[in-house]
């Protein structure tokens, strides 16, 4: 008995050894791994973009980023992909300039292909993220057209997927955006063209890009903190964006049985060409994105990684909710 025990501690005593030995090795190993890996800086949200108003200014609609002082950020020299959506084939609506343009480059730099839909007068922007997309080694399909129509829609969707070769990620981003004071101001042509552009649209695109979208597929809508507490001098624009919300979540109930997921991207005031094309009232530019937590507006890059996120199959539990990037006020 005594034999037998002595040997079972010598065995015992042998594969501690030998685990305290495996442990010391993996933790060599790691230690030896640390240093080569880059370390990420902490940054001050408060101070990474300006802070300082900006400068009063006003384009004729729909603008064009390349003449917005400041021009906008949208992560043409901060974005680096790293294979998040290899193959896939995008479609963006407002893909030349603001949050779309963003998007667009980021799903490029992801391995994405990319189509970009934008209003005719904004190719010098469009031509730019074309020129980005490329450069990414990615295929890029340019699609031109006002959405306002059923028949434009229809088009944009079959274009885009000739051009791509299919179709898997669908951003329904483009809005057109005016403030105004008071209802009264509100013409019923400014009215219809918001709910057009805003709602319908999305509401058609998707409806036609469905049948051509497999499970794993994804919608992403642009919706707006305006989604949740809408702006004073934002009325007609805030109602389509509630819409949005309420869209989203009711469409993401609807495709979850086929593998589809929906979501929405609420953004606060972000630095995009709606500002300066009337999305702020006369005299208030100075003012915009001032009164957040953060003392700031946004920046399209900083809506970039969201996007990419809900395209990508790491959100794959994640579908009928909206995620904010408001500097610190409103919802979600």
């Amino acid at each position: 008995m005594s034999e037998k025990r002595s040997t079972r501690r010598a065995v015992l005593g042998t594969t501690a050894v030998g685990l305290a030995t495996l442990a010391l090795s993996n933790k060599e190993t790691t230690a030896q791994q640390v240093p080569h890996l880059e370390t990420a800086a902490l940054r001050d949200p408060r101070a990474k973009y300006r802070k300082e108003p900006f400068p009063e200014q006003k384009q004729p609609w729909p603008a064009l980023a390349s003449k917005m002082d400041p021009p906008p950020d949208h992560g043409e020299k901060s974005y680096k992909g790293s294979g998040r959506l290899a193959g896939r084939k995008a479609l963006v609506t407002g893909g030349d300039s603001g949050i779309g343009r963003a998007a667009a480059i980021a799903f490029a730099r992801e391995g994405a292909d990319v189509a970009i839909n934008y209003f005719p007068t904004e190719e010098p922007d469009a031509k730019e993220v074309v020129d980005l997309i490329r450069s990414a080694g990615r295929k890029a399909v340019a699609l031109p057209a006002d959405i306002r129509t059923l028949e434009a829609c229809e088009k944009l969707v079959a274009d885009a997927v000739e051009g791509l070769g299919g179709l898997d990620i669908l951003v329904n981003n483009a809005a057109y955006q005016q403030s105004k004071k008071d209802i009264s101001e509100i013409t019923d042509e400014q009215l219809v063209r918001t709910y057009e552009t805003n709602i319908f649209a999305p509401f058609r695109i998707s409806k036609v890009a469905i049948p051509y979208l497999k499970p794993g597929s994804v919608i992403i809508n642009t919706g707006s903190v305006n989604s949740y507490d809408p702006e004073i001098e934002l009325l007609d624009y805030a109602s389509t964006k509630g819409a949005i919300l309420i869209f989203t979540k009711g469409l993401a109930k609807q495709l979850a049985g086929k593998g589809i997921r929906v979501n929405m991207v609420a953004p606060g005031p972000i630095w995009t060409p709606l500002q300066v094309a009337g999305g702020q009232l006369p005299g208030d530019m100075t003012k915009f994105g001032q009164n957040t937590p953060l003392g700031r507006a946004g920046q399209p890059a900083e809506l970039a990684p969201l996007y990419v996120m809900l395209a990508s199959d790491e959100a794959s539990f994640t579908t009928g909710t909206a995620v904010g990037a408001n500097g610190g006020k409103g919802s979600p």
